[in-house]
């Protein structure tokens, strides 16, 4: 049975899809999610922290047209200035789904971070001011450890970590895992997360192999289904829609739709262990 989701007053949660391996279904995973909030009643937003702009793209926008963006608030942070991060959201196709787009000018702000103070913390003193008005923001980050990186980790309740069952990705999640235990050990604080096996296809041996081992090795940290390869989400992403606007029957979506909940019951979870410790 789904689960309704309503605007609840309760703070506005934030999650982060990040890896250090690209291709690996972060775009598709925010978008897919996105869409569930939106089905049950969430006023959601995305951001999208990669300056090749494939979220951007999915909803229709063109990183190299947009205006402002995602950019507007590093350019006004490096310029001491005020901005409304309202003024930089475009609607996508769902309503009650908003996109705070990239630009090509992101990659500037990987350049400028070693001479400015306070850059990682731009995004989530922007999500602050936008606390009244979404219920959830999912943010895309790049497939590198920089500012832009540090920006989604800084800001998010619960991170999401896609990864294809074969050998190159699970390295790159190792890479991963320690940069979370850098950044974790440097803040003092300890990022709840979840690792979600993607763009499985179950024939090749190589993949059944593969998930075995992250279960094996990271069973208390990763999600127990799988994302299946499916060409409906690349025609929903051709449709600039989520694939639970565009196929709501189709497999994809059943797999998102379980990852939800596990994602909602993990953070029902830690809200309670936080209340008990506090």
């Amino acid at each position: 049975m789904q689960r309704a989701i309503v605007s609840s007053g309760l703070k506005m949660r934030v999650w982060a899809v990040c890896n250090q391996k690209g291709g690996v279904g972060k775009t598709t995973t925010v978008a897919s999610l996105a869409g569930l909030l939106v089905d049950r009643g969430a006023r959601v937003l995305t951001i999208d922290l990669d300056p090749h702009g494939s979220l951007t793209a999915y909803f229709g926008l063109q990183p190299e047209e947009v205006a402002g963006g995602g950019y507007a608030l590093f350019l006004a942070h490096l310029n001491r200035q005020p901005v409304d991060p309202l003024a930089y959201l475009y609607s996508t196709p769902v309503t009650g789904l908003d996109l705070l787009p990239a630009t090509l000018a992101l990659a500037i702000v990987e350049r400028q971070a070693g001479t400015h103070e306070g850059l990682g913390l731009v995004i989530q003193q922007a999500l602050l001011r936008l606390k009244d008005r979404y219920d959830y923001a999912l943010i895309d980050s790049p497939p590198n450890l920089g500012v832009l990186m540090v920006n989604a980790l800084a800001a998010c309740d619960y991170l999401l970590i896609p990864v294809m069952a074969d050998f190159l990705s699970l390295r790159g999640l190792e890479r991963m895992l320690h940069t979370l235990h850098m950044i974790g050990r440097s803040r003092k604080r300890e990022f709840f997360y979840a690792i979600v096996p993607s763009l499985y296809d179950r024939r090749p041996r190589v993949s059944s192999e593969s998930l075995k081992i992250l279960r094996e090795r990271y069973g208390d940290r990763l999600w127990p289904g799988a994302i299946p390869v499916d060409t409906k989400l690349r025609e929903a992403s051709q449709a600039h829609l989520p694939i639970s606007q565009y196929c709501p029957a189709c497999r994809a979506v059943l797999a998102y739709t379980a990852l939800l909940d596990f994602v909602l019951e993990a953070e029902q979870l830690q809200r309670s262990t936080q209340v008990l410790s506090a």
